[in-house]
């Protein structure tokens, strides 16, 4: 015989006191009344709906249809799936009959975030519903995967988006299903539902009828304030871009100085965050006289800016702004993801024009190679980029929010599902977190650079390719590069596989160091000493990046002062400490200027 307890505690909230039922009625009928008033803005805006992110729908639709056609040529495939998700129901049934004769104990499974919640695994109701999800789940990507016969195009979309699918119909991601919302639902008789509703409403207001989901508390940060502080001066600005110099925090400095190219896709205070984890301002206490690029926000009257002219008007003359400011002919350059291909790109333009002004190039998660993009390659073939191209041309840009969108498409779970829970099931408003508050101000692109860089570089790979692309008339092939290289990556980067930016080891023909850091495309990269992220060195650099990886060394401790010790012998000897303003450049505004306080409307 089963004790009373243990049957109660298989039951789903056997202990919560019943909701007064007539204040239950009031709020469902608030939630009502706010649905209907949702659907009637919603339909009233009529936005454009087509498009994804800078993926277009028809091409997802033919990548199914092509699966499709497959399936019913050889089937066999979905008849295995078939048969492993009878099996592993079965098992599961199994399973839960013993659970709930006290036959089986309780396994703990919370490795996925989804299912952190106790319930899920201490309820046999609630375990039940996520053990059939993920059964399910795999069933249905075990399914797709066994297909024989589909282009690599359509099996990569096909297999992205079935992820995306599988996402979408998490039990966690539904009332009835979730039981931190149940529970929640029942306690406050759904006055979660109710504020969810109205933080649905605004997040559709301010996306202007499309869904911009809210990622934090966008009134706790102010640029200058609590954000992007690091004391600095704007000392030069052209159409492209403002040129930052950062006030010494030593009395001497190291005579290079040391510029930064950020990407363009979003801002650069990515790197000045907040004095804790500010790379800028550690670079700054190490000793450099730091410059940062700040980028425009482009809008239709830059339209016509090509890859060319963010090289000429970014490093370029940042570079000639540097001399006139230090009097030092050299510097030191860091890009970061797409600043770094710019910065390969110039410096392969100088090294063929024999400019030697880069003493030193470090690359962060930089890709120039694009032979394995990742999922990022489900958004870019010949039809999709056709019709991006078309949209962008109606608009003179990219919109901010295209890009935003496809980069929260890689991580669905961690940047849309686990938002929609907080935000619009449990009724929560965001904390504040810069992270995020940098994440959600993003920029537009220029209809003419996007362009080129989406095609010669993503989809047709002609950076790789010696001469394969031409800027102010000059062929560029990174080959020819002998400039001392560090190349740091990061071994969960969803944007530039590592593996992928290893490739560049085998390209440039100078002095190369290759460090690995744990964490992703950002944390990995804003790794202060002192924080939980380590990283992996190899002093070799074989073929592979997996023989690279089988001979690396882990350390824990952050890369950045590993990279410093690096950069110490191409920094020159010390000098007088250069405060921003003293050289021939006179200062324009206090940093963070200007340029990064122009929002795009997502």
């Amino acid at each position: 015989m089963i004790s009373r307890e243990r049957q109660m505690a298989n039951l789903p909230f056997a202990i919560v006191t019943p909701p007064d039922p007539v204040q239950l009625s009031r709020n469902l009928n608030r939630i009502a009344e706010r649905s209907l008033r949702l659907i009637q803005n919603f339909l009233s805006r009529s936005p454009e709906f087509g498009s994804m992110g800078i993926s277009d729908p028809g091409g997802v639709g033919s990548a199914f249809i092509e699966l499709t056609t497959k399936m019913m040529a050889d089937p066999s495939a979905v008849a295995h799936a078939q048969i492993d998700l009878w099996n592993e129901n079965l098992l599961l049934w199994q399973q839960m009959t013993g659970r709930f004769l006290g036959l089986t104990d309780v396994q703990d499974q919370r490795s996925d975030r989804r299912f952190k919640n106790p319930e899920w695994t201490e309820n046999a109701v609630f375990d039940f519903i996520k053990q059939s999800y993920l059964i399910s789940s795999k069933a249905i990507l075990s399914s797709v995967h066994g297909v024989k016969g589909l282009d690599q195009n359509s099996a990569r979309k096909v297999d992205f988006y079935s992820r995306q699918f599988v996402d979408a119909i998490s039990p966690s991601n539904f009332v009835a299903t979730n039981p931190e919302v149940l529970r929640t639902t029942l306690e406050s008789g759904g006055e979660n539902l109710i504020n969810g509703l109205s933080n649905l409403l605004e997040d559709i207001e301010r996306g202007k009828g499309r869904l911009a989901i809210k990622m934090t508390d966008m009134d706790a940060f102010r640029l200058g304030e609590n954000l992007a502080t690091t004391p600095g001066k704007v000392i030069y600005q052209n159409e492209m871009m403002q040129l930052i110099q950062y006030a010494p925090s030593t009395k001497k400095v190291r005579k290079t100085p040391l510029l930064i190219v950020p990407p363009w896709i979003n801002k650069f205070y990515v790197l000045d965050l907040n004095p804790q984890n500010s790379f800028i301002r550690w670079l700054v206490g190490q000793g450099h006289t730091v410059f940062v690029i700040s980028w425009v926000n482009p809008d239709a009257r830059l339209s016509d800016k090509s890859f060319e002219d963010y090289m000429k008007e970014g490093p370029l003359a940042a570079l000639d702004a540097i001399e006139a400011a230090t009097g030092e002919h050299e510097a030191n350059l860091i890009g970061y993801c797409l600043g770094g291909t710019l910065l390969a790109c110039t410096t392969a333009y100088l090294t063929t024009t024999g400019d030697n002004r880069i003493k030193s190039a470090t690359y962060l998660v930089t890709m120039v190679d694009f032979t394995d993009v990742g999922d990022m390659a489900v958004f870019i073939d010949e039809e999709q980029l056709a019709a991006l191209e078309t949209r962008m041309q109606e608009r003179g840009f990219l919109e901010a929010r295209d890009m935003a969108t496809s980069f929260n498409l890689l991580r669905a779970n961690d940047l849309v599902w686990s938002l929609v829970v907080s935000n619009y099931l449990l009724g929560k408003e965001p904390p504040p977190c810069d992270l995020l508050f940098w994440n959600a101000d993003s920029t537009r692109m220029p209809a003419a650079m996007h362009s080129f860089y989406l095609r010669k570089m993503y989809h047709e790979n002609r950076l790789a390719v010696a001469g394969g692309i031409t800027l102010a008339g000059i062929p560029i092939d990174l080959r020819r590069i002998e400039t001392p290289t560090f190349l740091l990556s990061t071994r969960e980067d969803h944007i530039a596989p590592w593996r992928s930016t290893y490739a560049a080891t085998r390209i440039y023909k100078g002095p190369i160091k290759f460090v690995l850091s744990a964490s992703g495309h950002m944390a990995g990269v804003i790794s202060p000493p002192g924080g939980k992220y380590g990283h992996w060195q190899n002093d070799t650099l074989p073929e592979t990046p997996d023989e690279w990886m089988a001979g690396a060394t882990a350390h824990s401790g952050s890369w950045w002062p590993v990279w410093d010790e690096w950069v110490l012998e191409h920094s020159g000897g010390l000098v007088r400490a250069r405060q921003p303003g003293t050289g021939a450049l006179k200062p324009i505004e206090d940093a963070p200027g200007s340029y990064v306080r122009v929002r795009a409307e997502i």
